[in-house]
């Protein structure tokens, strides 16, 4: 019986790295089934709501969703599209691998760490944001639980022990935030109790920013909450050569959407410029969490040996190619 998948295309340029990735898949022959919807700006345009209520229905039927990048139009009261999927469906875990892939323009080698992201709560959600009358005063209120830490230390465990993982560093601000940050730090160190097969490790979070970039090597899995997840993971992409090498994965109980986790670029929409690596690599995400690991490490692999012979490789990987191009060479290796 085959799976059935909800796919957002996105704004943009996410049309294209879609149907490019809807291709590996076919290749892999996974047995899918796909189930289109809209949402953002492309959503919009055609008169309905950003994020239509039928996309809702969509994704809590089929539980797996691969999502394009959607662009949540500025001002006019529109909530984050992420945000309300997130909140939505309880997607309480941001997973965001970055691994040095050889012939990209990464600044360090060897690079292959996990991060985990809190994702439901804290500052990065925007509860109670408030500007006095007059302009002047500007308030965000920050609520962290009990709960919310305790399932993303759970989870980060849990993959470290799957993924093979020797190591997890808990980033916090606890010197100064005592209350938020000082729970999750606490929450951290009950959870370092009770998996002292994993070492457990812990840092602040300035610091561990600083040290990201002097020595990246020492990290191989974070955990955080989510505006300081929000950051370090972006941090992370920089070192393996940005965010088009960067997949993201946000997963709850019971549903999981798996993403590109840059931007819809529309200055570059319909030139078949894009780099669709970060939409295939979420795909390999979304095989991995269906229990797929060899399909996801035959597209890894093959992603991988493109880039390194820089075989129809697109701008931002130093070639001169463009999607389409990119997704041959992937579907040849394939």
């Amino acid at each position: 019986m085959s799976t059935k998948i909800t796919v957002i295309p996105g704004d943009g340029i996410g049309p294209s790295l879609t149907e490019a990735t809807i291709e590996v898949l076919k290749k892999l022959e996974c047995d899918f089934e796909y189930e289109y919807a809209q949402a953002g700006i492309t959503s919009l345009d055609k008169g309905n709501d950003l994020l239509p209520q039928d996309t809702i229905d969509l994704i809590a039927k089929n539980k797996i969703a691969l999502k394009g990048p959607l662009t949540t139009p500025s001002g006019g009261g529109f909530t984050s599209i992420n945000v309300t999927l997130r909140r939505k469906f309880d997607l309480y875990a941001n997973v965001r691998p970055v691994v040095t892939y050889e012939g990209t323009k990464a600044r360090y080698e060897n690079i292959d760490i996990l991060t985990i992201r809190e994702n439901t709560e804290g500052l990065y959600c925007g509860a109670g944001q408030v500007v006095s009358e007059d302009g002047e005063t500007a308030e965000s209120k920050s609520v962290v639980t009990k709960k919310g830490c305790d399932r993303v230390l759970n989870f980060a465990y849990n993959l470290a022990r799957k993924k093979g993982r020797k190591q997890i560093h808990a980033f916090h601000k606890a010197n100064i935030l005592k209350s938020t940050s000082g729970l999750f730090l606490s929450m951290a160190r009950e959870a370092a109790k009770k998996n002292t097969d994993i070492e457990s490790k812990e840092m602040i979070v300035d610091n561990a920013c600083m040290q990201l970039v002097m020595n990246p090597n020492q990290f191989d899995m974070i955990v955080t909450t989510n505006l300081f997840g929000d950051i370090v993971s972006d941090l992370c992409a920089g070192l393996v050569g940005g965010l088009g090498m960067a997949p993201g994965a946000n997963i709850g109980d019971d549903v999981a959407i798996f993403e590109a986790v840059h931007g819809s670029a529309p200055d570059i929409a319909g030139k078949n410029l894009a780099n669709p690596s970060s939409l295939m690599l979420a795909a390999a995400l979304m095989l991995d969490h269906l229990d797929m690991a060899d399909k996801a490490e035959r597209l890894r692999n093959a992603i991988a040996d493109v880039i390194k012979n820089k075989d129809r490789c697109t701008a931002d990987l130093g070639g001169n190619s463009g999607t389409t191009d990119f997704t041959a060479a992937v579907l040849e290796r394939l």
